[in-house]
C-alpha cells in the first residue's frame, strides 16, 4: 500500500502548529519564569516551520519522484530521481488536489505526473491526445488526428534482450530506437521490431477535460490504450529534469543523466 505523505505532512503541520498556538497563547501564560518547556511544545515549535517550509515547496512548486518502471525508456530509466513543476498546469491544494488557480494546460509532449483513473498511486507517461484530438494506434505506428507521427530509426536497443523473460525476445525480435516528433518537439521512444504488445488497430476519441497518455517505451507500457485517458482533475505536475540516477541502495548514486526532460 502506498504512502500517503501529502497527507501526512498536511497533519503533521497542523498539529505542530496548533501545539504551538496554543502554548503561546495559553500555557505559556502559566508557567513560571524557571520552567522549561514541555518536549511536545519544545519540538512543535521547532519543527513546524520547517514542515510548513517543506508543505509549501512539495505543494505548490517542486516535488521529487523516483521512477519506478521501465515505462518511459529510453527517455527516463528505473533510479531516475527527477524533479515535477507543481505550478505548471495550475496551482491546486494538497491532498485534495482541487485547482484554486489556473496558469496553463498540458501540451502535446509534456511528460506528466498524474493518477490514472483506476488507482491512486502516480503515473508518468508522455502527453499524446488533448481533448478533441483522435488518437490512433496501428500497427505500431501513433496518429494524431489522422496525421502520422514522424518518427527516425536511431539504432537497435539490445539492452533488454538479456532478459530470458522479455516478450519482445520470446518473439525472436529486436527493440528499436526511434526519434519522435510531436508538435515540433523531438524525443527518443522504444517499440519492438513486431507490433506484438498492442497489434491491430484501435482509436481514440479524447474527451473534454481529459488527456491520453502513452509511454515512451511503447510496448511495456500500462497506459491510456489499456485504461483509458486521464482526467484534468488526476494531474499532478509537468516532470521538467533529472537531478540523480540511484538504481538500488546496493548501488552508489551517479549523476551522469543529470539534465532536462524531452
Amino acid at each position: 500500500m502506498d504512502i500517503n505523505f501529502p497527507l501526512i505532512l498536511v497533519i503533521l503541520v497542523f498539529a505542530s502548529g496548533l501545539v504551538a498556538l496554543i502554548d503561546t497563547l495559553v500555557t505559556a501564560k502559566r508557567r513560571r519564569p524557571d520552567e522549561a518547556e514541555p518536549v511536545l511544545v519544545e519540538y512543535s515549535k521547532s519543527f513546524f516551520p520547517v514542515l510548513l517550509i517543506v508543505l509549501v515547496f512539495r505543494s505548490f512548486l517542486v516535488e521529487p519522484f523516483q521512477i519506478p518502471s521501465t515505462s518511459m525508456v529510453p527517455t527516463l530509466k528505473v533510479g531516475d530521481f527527477i524533479l515535477v513543476n507543481k505550478f505548471t498546469y495550475g496551482i491546486r491544494l494538497p491532498v485534495i488536489r482541487t485547482k484554486v488557480f489556473d496558469i496553463s494546460n498540458p501540451k502535446r509532449g509534456d511528460v506528466m505526473v498524474f493518477f490514472p483513473p483506476h488507482q491512486k498511486r502516480y503515473f508518468i507517461k508522455r502527453v499524446i491526445g488533448l481533448p478533441g484530438d483522435t488518437v490512433r494506434y496501428a500497427d505500431n505506428e501513433l496518429y494524431i488526428n489522422g496525421e502520422k507521427l514522424a518518427v527516425n530509426f536511431i539504432a537497435t536497443d539490445t539492452s533488454r534482450l538479456l532478459d530470458a523473460n522479455d516478450f519482445c525476445k520470446r518473439a525472436r525480435q529486436q527493440y528499436q530506437l526511434f526519434e519522435e516528433v510531436v508538435d515540433g518537439k523531438i524525443h527518443q521512444m522504444r517499440r519492438c521490431s513486431l507490433p506484438i504488445a498492442y497489434p491491430g488497430d484501435r482509436s481514440w476519441v479524447v474527451p473534454a477535460d481529459s488527456y491520453f497518455m502513452i509511454g515512451d517505451n511503447r510496448d511495456n507500457s500500462s497506459d491510456s490504450r489499456d485504461w483509458g485517458v486521464v482526467p484534468a482533475d488526476n494531474i499532478v505536475g509537468k516532470a521538467f529534469a533529472i537531478w540523480m540516477h540511484w538504481e538500488s541502495f546496493s548501488s552508489f548514486p551517479g549523476f551522469s543523466r543529470v539534465g532536462g526532460i524531452d
